[in-house]
């Protein structure tokens, strides 16, 4: 599965939020200081030799949502405000669409595209994709998958996590349990389940509240890794950087990119270690420099042709790439 979006993560986070739920307000996502009245999305998908072009345009103003799906260049659908035709369902005609919903979500969830195989593939990755802002620890996961971490520990127990702990010697596993016991001291939560992160080296019970907040981080977030790895689908992480260790970041990528077959990770980060072309090529690296009225400028690494041997982390702080924020001391 490849993806080719010309977007900030904003925009992946708006496509999944109006597959998980069936209504949306999307002029809440027009930018502040933009003087058109449009919201323009267009996405290109790659599922092996086939390509799936999607396009949302808002009309704020008007409240007016027009779709059009793509496969390969013959036109699937097309939606114009209330009225659509379609040439994936039998019924050929829409009308009195709702203004604020998406007819291709309503289809699929009345056909599960069975006749487009291509199709199905597609909309399920999007299903199975999940959207983190890592700061602000909260989601959008149009499965509505268990990926809470109570409701997660509830549904699988810590198995995956601690075996995750282990094989990368984070000396550490975690419990969840009604009491907890170590060398020294005992916590019983009176018929509670609670978690608590139990380290090789000290052996007693630290409970979740009391643990550091990239600990804590890092816990909220394995379930959506363990979630995408498997289903497979896009997962995105704004803030990722947010409490991190250098190292724990560019480790949860390597693991990601070594287990997943049919996922991708996009990643927002402030962090220039995850500038290698070890972890990532240049193709898959993005800046983004705010300009003001402008808006947004995104500059792929690759349109300045750094060569294989040059090191792209001393490139960006030097500013080749742009996005490099500028300092001065008065």
């Amino acid at each position: 599965m490849k993806l080719k979006i010309n977007v900030k993560t904003v925009h992946l986070f708006l496509i999944l939020s109006i597959i998980a739920e069936k209504i949306i307000n999307i002029g809440l996502y027009k930018c502040l200081f933009s003087e058109s009245n449009n919201i323009k999305l267009n996405y290109e998908f790659k599922i092996e030799d086939n390509i799936i072009n999607y396009n949302i345009n808002y009309d704020v103003e008007n409240r007016l949502m027009a779709e059009d799906l793509l496969l390969n260049d013959r036109i699937m659908l097309n939606r114009i405000g209330q009225s659509a035709k379609s040439y994936i369902t039998d019924n050929k005609v829409f009308t009195d669409i709702d203004k604020e919903s998406l007819l291709l979500r309503s289809i699929y969830f009345n056909t599960k595209f069975n006749n487009y195989p291509v199709l199905k593939t597609w909309f399920n990755y999007l299903i199975n994709s999940v959207y983190l802002d890592a700061f602000l620890r909260r989601g959008i996961n149009p499965s509505h998958s268990k990926l809470d971490l109570v409701e997660y520990l509830k549904n699988n127990g810590v198995d995956d996590i601690n075996n995750f702990f282990k094989k990368y010697n984070f000396g550490q596993l975690v419990e969840y349990s009604n009491a907890s016991v170590g060398k020294l001291i005992s916590i019983d939560t009176s018929g509670d389940k609670s978690i608590f992160f139990k380290r090789d080296d000290i052996g007693e019970p630290i409970p979740f509240a009391m643990e550091s907040l990239g600990n804590k981080n890092l816990l909220n977030m394995l379930p959506a890794f363990f979630h995408v790895i498997k289903n497979g689908g896009m997962l995105i992480i704004d803030e990722f950087s947010s409490t991190f260790h250098n190292d724990l970041e560019e480790l949860l990528i390597r693991y990601f990119m070594g287990k997943s077959n049919n996922s991708q990770v996009f990643v927002v980060s402030h962090s220039t270690n995850l500038l290698s072309n070890t972890i990532f090529r240049p193709d898959q690296e993005y800046a983004v420099e705010f300009r003001g009225s402008d808006g947004s400028i995104i500059n792929r690494f690759s349109n300045e042709k750094p060569r294989e041997a040059q090191n792209i982390e001393k490139m960006y702080v030097s500013g080749v790439f742009g996005g490099k924020p500028v300092y001065e001391d008065e």
